[in-house]
């Protein structure tokens, strides 16, 4: 009997630790780093716009079709915090999803951290961390790993692997699979008990960038003619994966573009015209034999045109802070304080090393819509204003 083909539809839902404007004379005064209104303000903003309508919109299909539709769900410790914090009626309708048995939520870094380029201990611990995090929040352990920004290499697989996951969301990058599709599963190349799923991003990005994009050939997207391409796309390959910020729907596209009304007429259309089966990444690793080892020797991610990890420490304003923050892991570690630990995994979080990106060309706009700065220079100065402070800190509790 013919395997069917598979959708798998993974959301990151994820929002940083806003910085406040800190400056120089801050320094060993005043070690409040964080800007508590915006984080409010936009928490609050983004579950009434996409967390609880696009949730509630998810239960109602999960009431129509039963077992038969699928999601999975990776969401940072970082969001979860806010959330209890901002918008607890936001985190109680995740909470609902992961009851219907038809959502999987996956394992992260706990801080959504770029600790898997630098530290294999800090990446284990708050892998570790996380786990423990949405086991307590949505009563199951992760099976699957997604790493923050879909960041992969051989070697960061098979430190995944080593930590017991059997299954890994990256990215269908171009320059990794050459003439290969990214329809199918594959294998980490030093562990290949670790499964592959690729994310699908011409697909995705319909969907995530495109959808409202008025200059696009393609415009509008409606149901049918997504479907037309889903069908295209299955007859090079067995599963398609789907995966994107869960803000598109109502944040960074609003409600008014038609998105919630395309994803709610979207399932219905899957299972009267084409084969497809719902499934979650545990269900798409299962289902699919890979089909061989993907040679990724340098991290990939699903960030502009280069899927690198040049978005975060492409240049030497990222270099210079990123290299200073982990050169803390042992002293902040040797310090044994839970406000330094909790503040060292916030200013961990990739956001902060993303708003120094120097790279306004063909990602532009996408970056300019998650700048908080005026410039890339002002987001590093204030980060290591907060940084200087942290080292005073982490200094004087090891003197006491």
């Amino acid at each position: 009997m013919e395997t069917k083909p598979s959708i798998c539809f993974y959301f990151q839902v994820h929002q940083p630790d806003r910085l406040r404007q800190y400056r120089f004379f801050d320094i060993g005064n005043d070690s409040h780093y964080y800007d508590e209104f915006a984080n409010r303000t936009i928490v609050r903003r983004v579950a009434e716009r996409c967390y609880i309508p696009m949730n509630n919109l998810l239960l109602e299909l999960i009431e129509k079709f039963g077992k038969k539709i699928k999601f999975a769900f990776s969401i940072s410790g970082s969001v979860i915090e806010q959330l209890e914090l901002y918008a607890p009626e936001a985190l109680e309708t995740f909470r609902k999803l992961s009851k219907t048995g038809c959502v999987e939520f996956l394992a992260e870094t706990y801080s959504h951290s770029l600790a898997s380029l630098i530290s294999p201990t800090e990446f284990e611990k708050q892998v570790k961390l996380h786990s423990a995090l949405i086991q307590k929040n949505f009563g199951k352990k992760p099976k699957c790993f997604r790493n923050t920004e879909l960041i992969y290499s051989d070697e960061i697989g098979a430190k995944v692997a080593k930590m017991g996951f059997t299954t890994m969301l990256t990215e269908g990058a171009k320059h990794i699979l050459g003439w290969k599709s990214p329809n199918f599963v594959f294998s980490n190349t030093i562990n290949p008990k670790l499964n592959l799923l690729l994310r699908n991003f011409v697909l995705s990005y319909d969907i995530a960038f495109r959808f409202s994009d008025r200059s696009w050939q393609n415009w509008p997207v409606d149901v049918d003619k997504y479907i037309g391409w889903l069908k295209d796309a299955a007859k090079d390959g067995e599963v398609i994966n789907l995966f994107m910020d869960y803000e598109t729907f109502g944040e960074h596209q609003s409600a008014s573009t038609g998105i919630m009304d395309f994803f709610k007429a979207l399932p219905e259309a899957i299972f009267t015209k084409t084969d497809f089966e719902f499934c979650t990444p545990s269900e798409v690793s299962k289902k699919h034999t890979p089909v061989s080892p993907l040679n990724v020797p340098y991290a990939i991610s699903w960030a502009d045109e280069e899927r690198d990890t040049t978005a975060w420490i492409g240049n030497e304003l990222q270099n210079e802070a990123f290299s200073k923050l982990y050169e803390l892991e042992d002293k902040v570690m040797a310090a044994d304080d839970e406000q330094i630990a909790k503040d060292y995994l916030r200013l961990q979080e990739s956001d902060h090393f993303y708003y120094m990106c120097t790279k306004f060309f063909s990602d532009g706009v996408v970056h300019n819509y998650f700048h908080p700065y005026d410039s890339p220079y002002e987001a590093f100065i204030n980060y290591m204003n907060v940084l200087s402070d942290f080292i005073l800190r982490v200094d004087e509790k090891l003197k006491q």
